[in-house]
């Protein structure tokens, strides 16, 4: 294996309809150290994530019948799989860069060139492996998309769940007490009592035991307050 493959061999879903393109990428993802597998059709790309979260997909534009516009869209419903959307022309890139697709990177494949494309895979997984830490959960939190995911699961988070995560998350293994997670309540930081904060931990501490396989991630220190264990 390539010793540049960072934190050992990566699932790769390619979906792309030319079978000589999306062969040649296989070839240097294995290369790379890799394990890709294909798709040509965008209405098995949403079962097949679904069933088994690859570590990154390579999405191209046009495929036949749906395209990937589409596909990005539902994906990043449920999932925040690391994506890299592959486009035939520059205009279309351009055009991509402009709307809020959710796809992490953009590739033009005009001139084609496998490895830029690998090149752009590997600085992918360098960010996303190292926001999290080996054998733990994957928790991903976006601050200007306001949205968060677990294992590759959406988080349906209210905003206030939202910014207690945030903030519980930012420091793991320290405890915080009541009164300092009530200033993460409220943007307009209203008066409320510390009881709120227990309901809110409540809630958000369901939702991340549901996409954590039923593991608690949130633990109460009894008489102080809480305590984020990703």
């Amino acid at each position: 294996m390539d010793p540049l493959a960072p934190n050992g061999p990566a699932d790769i879903l390619i979906v792309e309809d030319e079978p000589k393109m999306a062969a040649l990428l296989g070839d240097y993802l294995r290369a790379e150290g890799h394990l890709p597998r294909t798709l040509a059709d965008g209405r098995e790309v949403v079962p097949a994530v679904r069933a088994r979260r690859p570590d990154l997909v390579l999405l191209d534009l046009m495929l036949p019948g749906r395209d990937g516009l589409e596909v990005c869209r539902e994906l990043r419903g449920f999932s925040d799989v690391p994506l890299i959307m592959l486009t035939a022309r520059v205009e279309e890139a351009d055009r991509l860069l402009g709307l809020d697709l959710g796809a992490d990177d953009y590739i033009c494949k005009t001139p084609f060139s496998p490895r830029e494309i690998v090149a752009r895979v590997r600085a992918l997984l360098r960010r996303t492996r190292a926001a999290t830490p080996p054998g733990g959960p994957a928790l991903r939190i976006d601050t200007d998309g306001h949205r968060a995911s677990l294992n590759g699961i959406a988080l349906d988070l209210t905003p206030i769940e939202f910014r207690l995560l945030r903030a519980l998350a930012a420091s793991p293994g320290r405890v915080y007490s009541r009164d300092s997670l009530l200033d993460h309540l409220h943007a307009d930081h209203r008066a409320v009592t510390d009881r709120a904060v227990d309901s809110h931990i409540k809630n958000l501490r369901r939702k991340l035991q549901h996409a954590n396989g039923g593991h608690e991630l949130i633990a109460s220190i009894y008489g102080v307050g809480y305590r984020f264990d990703g």
